[in-house]
């Protein structure tokens, strides 16, 4: 990426970064326009050039906007001031954004190869700037279709009921949103609020209709009001409002269509694809005719990102939050593995059965899942929930390749212990006598291996097919590490195993061994064990989900 280039455009300070490969193509890029004079990309400018060049983020021209007055130019609407002496908010927002879109976007249109229409188009702040990208949403969503709210300052006054008023985002809008849990958490004033309604705002949109594919929620669990934690999440943002593969699809279809022309073809197509760029922003209405509204969502789910302490890996928390104020002691939980595969269908299951007056008391469904749109993600499955293994200890692959990286069972239930947990009953009433553990497969052996190793992490364990098999077996040596844990811990831990009746019939047998043998050690654990008629490897999961929930509020 070319270093910045300062620019002056009606007296208003601009830093532009123009992606790597903008003067060797004569193709047009979508538009970031950034506040506090783009402050969140200089502190991320190399890992973005890495990004750009590895292909893993769209190319982007980046523009920072200075401002003369940020309580000014970053507030809807006059306010009083928080601290006694300073001066109030001067409410000028309207005109900034205006200004925005109306003077700094044309320029950049007409001097830059630009994809002009609004959904190429992003503003992006943090804090107030966050605030005023939110309203620019609201007021022009003609000419911005991309929303960045880093650490939004949604405490300002006036600004969650306007939200309320407003219904449902404008048509077409597609929000990124970040907040850290820690933001506010020392302040006094409305400042207190910044995490709440930050999230109440997200809840709220995902209730009016606002699908998944257009609304985006990431929370850091250690987070506060720092432009560190934004501009991590910068690069996130990018990457959620642009969306790589729908520009590599419309960049194939283009090219494709370019390969059939004649160069006089050629010329008039690339004309009238700028030409469409800089005029999509009249046609505007009509094309929201033709935009189907998705067909599926889950109210009612937050999804967070969370990183190991321990390895830097990334997960994907997904969470169906309960309906209804907590129970006395708090609500159970239930922490499901491979999420990716199965929090839909949980999130679904819970919200259905557990409406009153006649259904199961609600619970906290916790799904624990990997960085990818995947259902399995198999390399990190391998190393998440196994223990290391060597290549002898472990049966030939039946696709013969190499084993994937293992090993690292310990980091993952520490990031479970010592920061997922807390970080969920940070945010919820959760009843700590009441939580379960879920894993199927290579998760049915973590399942396992949690019980075995640190029985005091969850009161309930659900195993479904588990890898009985893997390291030869060690798990029966775990067994015998472990079960001294689960005396001395005075409590009786419970244990559901389930297994397909149409699976390998090696790993029925395992199941069925298993079962017989710890039922020998009822005192300190009970084990009930179901084989599930007509059902596979896969299969089965859809049907213990019902039997799973009521055995969670049990």
């Amino acid at each position: 990426m070319n270093r910045y280039q300062q620019l002056v455009v009606e007296d208003r300070e601009l830093t532009l970064c123009l992606p790597p490969s903008y003067h060797e193509s004569d193709r047009s890029y979508p538009v970031a326009y950034v506040q506090d004079q783009g402050d969140m990309f200089k502190d991320c400018l190399n890992y973005l050039s890495h990004l750009f060049a590895a292909g893993q983020l769209v190319e982007v021209i980046l523009v920072g906007i200075s401002s003369t007055n940020r309580n000014r130019e970053y507030t809807p609407w006059p306010a009083e001031p928080l601290l006694e002496g300073n001066p109030p908010f001067g409410g000028e927002g309207n005109a900034y954004v205006d200004e925005v879109a109306d003077v700094i976007k044309a320029y950049i249109d007409r001097q830059y190869r630009t994809l002009a229409a609004p959904e190429h188009t992003a503003i992006i702040g943090g804090s107030f700037g966050g605030l005023i990208s939110m309203f620019a949403g609201y007021w022009r969503p003609e000419t911005f279709g991309r929303i960045g709210m880093l650490s939004a300052s949604l405490w300002y006054d006036g600004v969650m009921d306007y939200i309320r008023e407003q219904g449902e985002l404008p048509a077409g809008l597609r929000v990124y949103m970040s907040v850290g849990q820690l933001e506010g958490v020392y302040k006094n004033n409305a400042q207190q609020h910044m995490y709440s309604n930050n999230v109440e705002a997200h809840r709220f949109w995902n209730e009016q209709g606002v699908s998944p594919e257009r609304l985006q929620l990431a929370v850091d669990p250690d987070g506060t009001h720092d432009p560190i934690f934004m501009a991590r999440r910068f690069p996130d943002a990018l990457r959620w409002l642009f969306v790589k593969e729908e520009y590599d699809q419309e960049s194939e279809m283009v090219r494709a269509q370019l390969e059939g022309m004649g160069n006089h073809e050629k010329d008039e197509a690339h004309d009238n694809r700028d030409d469409q760029n800089h005029d999509n922003h009249n046609n505007r209405d009509n094309c929201n005719n033709d935009e189907k509204d998705p067909l599926f969502r889950i109210p009612g789910t937050v999804t967070w990102s969370m990183q190991s302490d321990l390895t830097g890996r990334e997960y994907r928390i997904f969470i169906t939050e309960p309906m209804g104020p907590p129970p006395d002691g708090g609500y159970p939980v239930l922490y499901s593995l491979d999420a990716n595969a199965t929090f839909g269908t949980l999130a679904e299951a819970i919200r259905l059965q557990s409406r009153t007056p006649r259904g199961i008391p609600s619970a906290l469904i916790v799904g624990i899942g990997f960085d990818s749109d995947s259902p399995i993600v198999s390399s990190e499955r391998f190393y998440n929930f196994t223990e290391y293994a060597e290549d002898h200890e472990l049966p030939v692959r039946p696709n013969g390749l190499d084993w994937p990286e293992t090993g690292g069972v310990e980091a993952f239930l520490t990031f479970i212990e010592f920061q997922l947990k807390p970080a969920v009953e940070r945010q919820y009433a959760v009843n700590r006598s009441k939580q379960a553990l879920f894993g199927h497969s290579l998760g049915g052996f973590f399942t396992l291996y949690t019980l075995f190793t640190r029985p005091e992490a969850f009161a309930r364990y659900i195993a479904a097919c588990p890898s009985v098999w893997w390291k030869n077996y060690v798990l029966y040596k775990r067994w015998e590490e472990g079960q001294l844990r689960l005396q001395q811990s005075g409590q009786r831990k419970e244990l559901r195993l389930y297994v397909g009746a149409e699976e390998k019939p090696s790993m029925v047998q395992d199941a069925r061994e298993l079962y017989a043998f710890l039922k020998g050690h009822d005192e300190v654990l009970e084990t009930t064990f179901h084989e599930i008629e007509g059902e596979g490897h896969v299969s089965v999961l859809p049907a213990l989900i019902s039997p799973l929930l009521r055995f969670v509020n049990a």
